[in-house]
């Protein structure tokens, strides 16, 4: 296990891809890497119970890990004794550290009392915390929401999170029944940095460099973690860069957006996979990616009912290099009022505090 470079924690604001189930494997890294990677990436969880052993298309992102990049393997799973011989088992496995989900909002997930169904129980979250943090030898890091249905015990969550020393603290400001619905508090997270020893990311709907600079100024964090946003915007982790750099900082074009879906497209093909079933697929991608190219909705509306290969193409060229279109700019920012399904997270530029706004 590699010690995360202290320069990366101390030095200017950090950057890292947030972990999303069945999005962030090793090809999805890739490509976000091509355009200007994060100071670290996390994998999709590792399933961890009675019967699991590390899933090798999860362990690919490490073990196959071209970013240069170091990655945090994330676990989600609450028996101590699974927990524990997980942790064994990623030992051999050159990572940045490990990383607890405390977050998932899938009900799938937290009806099993993983993800952020662990919320619910500050007594249990104690235990495991405390195990995790005798057996994991390098770095123990944390990816939490403010709580499950309510704040109630965000209080005694932070409090647990200082107590078992945890090296890094990601939170997402929204509970898990928020999901991706409700506006983000980030004053949770100002919360947390103000309260905690260790660093803290602030996760949630930030959506460009304007938005990541306004929240670092307004909680005080010590770096951002971006999820959806890189799915819709591959640049902005470069553009934090050139931004911080004082330096010019680059805009894409829509004919630039037209070159990354080729890109998904490619590195998301698998042999034997389906027509439809990858075209499928890489709607879900074009989800967010349509929210930046038209402040109509045309597009994302479009491309949702594309069938086929010829259909889904047809449709990038018409709105990304076709009629003048492929010198225009991409959106900084989401256009206001579009949705991507099915989270529902919608185009909200302003959600700080009005002295921040």
């Amino acid at each position: 296990m590699n010690d995360l470079p202290d320069t990366i924690i101390t030095g200017a604001p950090a950057t890292a891809l947030a972990p999303m189930q069945d999005v962030t494997d090793k090809p999805f890294m890739d490509v976000i890497a091509s355009y200007g990677p994060p100071d670290f990436f996390f994998t999709e969880f590792f399933r961890v119970h009675e019967h699991s052993r590390l899933d090798k298309k999860v362990l690919s992102s490490i073990t196959e890990n071209l970013t240069g990049r170091p990655v945090f393997a994330q676990l989600i799973g609450e028996n101590l004794r699974d927990l524990a011989r997980t942790v064994n088992d990623l030992r051999p496995y050159s990572i940045a550290g490990i990383d607890l989900n405390l977050g998932c909002p899938a009900p799938k997930v937290y009806k099993k009392n993983v993800g952020g169904g662990l919320l619910r129980d500050p007594i249990q979250l104690d235990g495991i915390l405390g195990l995790l943090r005798d057996k994991v030898e390098g770095r123990f890091t944390v990816k939490m929401r403010t709580g499950f249905e309510d704040t109630r015990y965000f209080d005694r969550l932070i409090g647990l999170i200082e107590k078992h020393s945890v090296d890094l603290l990601s939170l997402h400001a929204r509970t898990v029944k928020d999901s991706y619905k409700s506006r983000v508090d980030y004053s949770y997270i100002k919360t947390a940095v103000d309260c905690l020893s260790c660093p803290v990311f602030a996760n949630g709907n930030i959506t460009s460099v304007v938005k990541a600079k306004k929240v670092l100024d307004y909680t005080g964090c010590r770096g951002i973690m971006i999820g959806r946003s890189a799915i819709r915007n591959p640049w902005i982790f470069q553009q934090f860069r050139q931004h911080h750099q004082s330096l010019p900082v680059f805009k894409p074009t829509l004919s630039d957006v037209r070159a990354y879906i080729d890109g998904l497209f490619t590195s998301t093909w698998t042999e034997g996979i389906p027509e439809t079933a990858h075209v499928a697929r890489m709607k879900k991608f074009l989800n967010f990616v349509a929210l930046g190219v038209d402040d109509e909705g045309q597009f994302l509306y479009e491309i949702r009912r594309a069938k086929t290969e010829a259909d889904f193409f047809s449709i990038c060229d018409k709105f990304l290099i076709e009629t003048g279109n492929a010198e225009r700019f991409f959106s900084t920012e989401p256009h206001k009022g579009l949705v991507a399904r099915p989270n529902c997270e919608n185009a909200e530029i302003i959600d700080l505090p009005t002295c921040c706004s």
